[in-house]
């Protein structure tokens, strides 16, 4: 779960053509805050008004959550989305807790000695937290839809690799397959203080939703997850990965710098959306209600004005902490800061250190900008794993 845990960023703007490089584009000439040409919103790139914005300072901006919103609003009231994030961070962290000692062999079986990436980490990623997103004794056809979502709808590019027609019909019946399971789920009546626990995210949603929650937003809060799971993490890993295989110089530095660098350069969460609730003065520019905010949390962290070499990959600059909490926010910030950041960061750093502490790792890069979209996924490029002179094979 990265800063949304789920689809971050916001999707509408990420449609309209590289938007990425327009806010560049724009940032590179002139104000850290202004008018785009992105639909004329307003974009900020200012960390102290980037701050302000998402940390809802003053009650100036609507009180909403990327992670929580769905086709027909935002998933309420907010003591539900508090629980809800509350017992999926308990769950993911337990999992990882007693899961810890598989990731050696799954880093050996699915990325050694060859592995294409992106798509190599949302999948190593999705198999470690399949039990997390789908209990093992669930029904085969629900095991088979949610893989078949992250294939068609999560990994990067996917969705260009099937016609409109087939995504919709797809579309069509795996929303109607987890329909029926939340509504049955519901009737079951498990809640979150259930003796045993929520069995996994499902169990999740539907107890902190609560039998009065309708099943079909129940399954776009589900969706979140999914997304940001095997969708976010999944991209994390990957920045993580290429940045270490094309500056092996590198390689020595601690998981944790590798980790925060990756986040800080390539920000998955990378524009958040908010709605001001009056008119108010932001970085000299007037905004109104009718206006929408866009914080750009990947201008932000290549700030020249908080940042050193802001477009180089230098890990040793978290050796002594955060250089500069102020520019820095990967998780969002504020009421709706990412509810699963600290478990997150934790498997990035135990992934990284395996790959840096027990295999030679080389990346051959086939393109060179991110692809952007609703999430910054990694360009595609092959990482290949050799293991070090006397490091014996794990079985």
């Amino acid at each position: 779960m990265t800063s949304s845990p789920a689809r971050p960023g916001n999707g509408e703007a990420a449609r309209r053509g590289d938007a990425l490089a327009l806010l560049k584009a724009e940032f590179d000439g002139g104000s850290d805050v202004w008018r785009s040409a992105l639909g004329g919103a307003v974009c900020v790139a200012e960390p102290e008004a980037a701050r302000a914005v998402m940390g809802n300072r003053h009650g100036a901006v609507a009180d909403t959550s990327d992670f929580y919103h769905h086709r027909h609003g935002v998933f309420g009231p907010r003591s539900a989305q508090l629980a809800i994030g509350r017992a999926a961070r308990t769950l993911v962290q337990r999992h990882l807790q007693e899961r810890r000692d598989d990731l050696p062999r799954l880093v050996a079986e699915r990325l050694a000695p060859r592995s294409e990436w992106p798509d190599a980490g949302n999948l190593l990623v999705l198999e470690h937290l399949r039990d997390v997103l789908l209990r093992p004794d669930a029904p085969p056809h629900l095991h088979a839809t949610v893989e078949a979502i992250v294939a068609r709808s999560v990994l990067a590019g996917a969705r260009r690799r099937h016609p409109a027609p087939s995504r919709l019909l797809f579309r069509r019946r795996a929303l109607r397959t987890l329909y029926l399971e939340m509504r049955a789920r519901q009737r079951a009546a498990r809640p979150l203080d259930h003796p045993s626990g929520p069995r996994d995210l499902v169990d999740v949603v539907v107890g902190g939703g609560g039998p009065e929650a309708d099943p079909r937003d129940l399954v776009e809060v589900y969706l979140s997850f999914l997304f940001a799971t095997a969708g976010s993490i999944g991209f994390a890993l990957g920045w993580s990965v290429r940045l270490l295989g094309t500056h092996p110089e590198h390689t020595a530095a601690e998981p944790s710098w590798t980790v925060r660098e990756a986040l800080r350069l390539w920000p998955v969460a990378w524009l958040f959306a908010r709605t001001p609730d009056r008119v108010q003065e932001l970085g000299g520019v007037r905004v109104t209600p009718r206006d929408r905010l866009m914080v750009c949390s990947y201008l932000v962290h290549r700030h020249p004005g908080h940042w050193e070499r802001p477009d180089e990959f230098v890990p040793q600059r978290w050796a002594e902490g955060t250089p500069d909490t102020a520019a820095y926010l990967p998780f969002g910030l504020g009421a709706h800061t990412c509810a699963g950041a600290t478990v997150t960061v934790r498997l990035l750093e135990d992934l990284v250190g395996l790959l840096t502490r027990d295999w030679r790792l080389s990346v051959t890069p086939d393109g060179d900008g991110p692809q952007v979209g609703p999430a910054l996924a990694p360009p595609r490029f092959t990482a290949t794993l050799s293991r070090p002179d006397g490091c014996p094979e794990r079985r």
